[in-house]
């Protein structure tokens, strides 16, 4: 890899890491960091790159819909942890309570009616932590 190559994937690693910390929050990346290891680096620097410094930087379309699109994509997946996660960058990148429902309802159309019971769940705790929820 010449100096170039090495350079541009550090921008976009560079770049996927400011997304990240954008999403998640403030020092979501340093607070990350503290679990990297020599084994898990390799996946760590895969989602800062490709996850975030490639797709989530790319102009199609804006935050918010990639998160709806997320929180369908996990729920149909039945991977909650992540969804929880997903939920509140949802929350973050402009996606009301009332849309959140709605994607988690349509969910349910295709994915079943279990998927989407879980989703409501983990949607429902992570709301109602946050404050978003009576």
């Amino acid at each position: 890899m010449d100096t170039a190559d090495t350079t541009h994937a550090t921008d976009i690693k560079t770049t996927g890491r400011r997304i990240m910390n954008e999403l998640m929050g403030d020092g979501y990346v340093e607070k990350k960091d503290q679990n990297r290891n020599s084994f898990n680096d390799v996946i760590q620097d895969y989602s800062e790159e490709v996850c975030f410094g490639r797709v989530w930087a790319r102009d199609g379309i804006d935050r918010k819909t990639r998160s709806i699109i997320n929180l369908s994509v996990l729920t149909a997946l039945g991977r909650p942890a992540q969804l929880a996660h997903h939920v509140e960058g949802a929350i973050n990148n402009g996606a009301t309570v009332a849309e959140i429902k709605e994607v988690l309802l349509q969910t349910a159309v295709y994915c079943g009616l279990p998927a989407a019971g879980e989703a409501f769940k983990v949607a429902e705790g992570v709301l109602r932590a946050e404050g978003h929820l009576d």
